[in-house]
């Protein structure tokens, strides 16, 4: 080997190296300000009057109505899931958390994705198969009507009219229907979009750790600049896109994200259930608050007690907070200090 190769070399490793140490540095600074963002929140305990007589399930769901002050829950019928129950699990409650209805008894195997759209509808994800039911999104009124079914309730697929563990459904104001479909394992990895009125449009990514490929892409968010934010958490990334599924940016100084939830401010709301030494490191969970536009964290609402639950979050326009937490079945707010 020549001088001048093995100069090269070893300049190739020093910069490698110099690379990895910098990511390293910029990974362990990402988490120290995630971790020690103020905190100007505190829980508003037994806000939820919950009137349908039972606990909380598994609450992975949260939504918040078109008039900004009513919040939707959506959880798995009082326990782990839907299945055999009779229980309504979509429930909606007032700014002062007075439950106002409760819809979807029998729908359901595993409640996972919701969206409220400006319309007034309900918009719903089924996650797991069985009993003719799941692997669907579905639209529902205010009544519980279904209005629309997409994929096949039952069957698990790849086509285009199929689904295999939808994680989450959203609406952009064009009307245009965009599904996070997939839950890790062996289920899809990629974003599927229809028309209004459920016509198949196009999909893109698959399970990967690539730019652009997913693994569990678990909730979806819009910023108002029409950008595509999708809680990719087995990759421990927020992965930004355009409408044409165009990669924009990779976030993930917000942790190891189960929920995104973006308001019409621009706040950016993400909860992490999973981050850990081993799935994360240096990354605690709770709820991370930033700005959409820059990436920058601004608050954090540290989880320390029910670890490896907080799934959903949301916000509602006066800027309380929402947390749904699954394995540990709860719901809870929180308000300014």
């Amino acid at each position: 080997m020549g001088k001048s190769n093995l100069t090269g070399i070893v300049a190739a490793t020093a910069l490698a190296a110099g690379l990895a140490m910098a990511a390293s540095a910029a990974r362990a600074q990402a988490a120290a300000n995630s971790n020690t963002a103020p905190n100007p929140y505190h829980e508003e305990v037994g806000w939820a009057k919950n009137a349908v007589g039972r606990p909380f399930g598994a609450t992975g769901a949260i939504g918040i109505d078109r008039d900004g002050k009513s919040v939707w829950v959506f959880d798995r019928c009082g326990g782990a899931t839907c299945e055999k129950s009779k229980i309504a699990p979509i429930m909606k409650f007032d700014s002062n958390g007075a439950l106002l209805t409760a819809l979807g008894s029998g729908l359901f195997n595993a409640p996972h994705g919701f969206f409220a759209d400006k319309d007034g509808f309900l918009w719903v994800t089924d996650f797991v198969g069985g009993n003719g039911k799941g692997h669907t999104v579905m639209k529902l009124d205010q009544t519980g009507k279904v209005l629309m079914t997409l994929g096949k309730p039952g069957v698990a697929g790849d086509g285009p009219d199929e689904f295999n563990a939808p994680s989450d459904v959203l609406v952009a104001p064009s009307g245009h229907i965009f599904v996070a479909d997939g839950h890790g394992g062996k289920t899809n990895g990629r974003i599927v979009e229809f028309a209004n009125d459920g016509k198949f449009i196009k999909t893109w990514g698959k399970p990967g750790k690539e730019t652009g490929e997913f693994d569990t892409p678990h909730k979806l968010a819009l910023d108002s600049q029409g950008r595509l934010f999708v809680a990719d958490r087995g990759n421990n990334r927020l992965q930004i896109f355009d409408q044409d599924g165009k990669f924009l940016a990779e976030w993930k100084q917000f942790g190891r994200p189960s929920s995104v939830f973006i308001d019409k401010h621009d706040v950016i709301f993400v909860a992490d259930s999973q981050s850990s030494d081993k799935t994360n490191p240096g990354f605690q969970q709770g709820i991370r608050v930033g700005d959409a536009k820059t990436g920058e964290i601004t608050a954090f609402i540290p989880e320390t007690k029910q670890l490896g639950a907080l799934e959903g979050v949301a916000a509602d326009d006066a800027g309380n907070v929402y947390g749904g937490y699954t394995n540990t079945m709860d719901f809870k707010r929180f308000v300014k200090n």
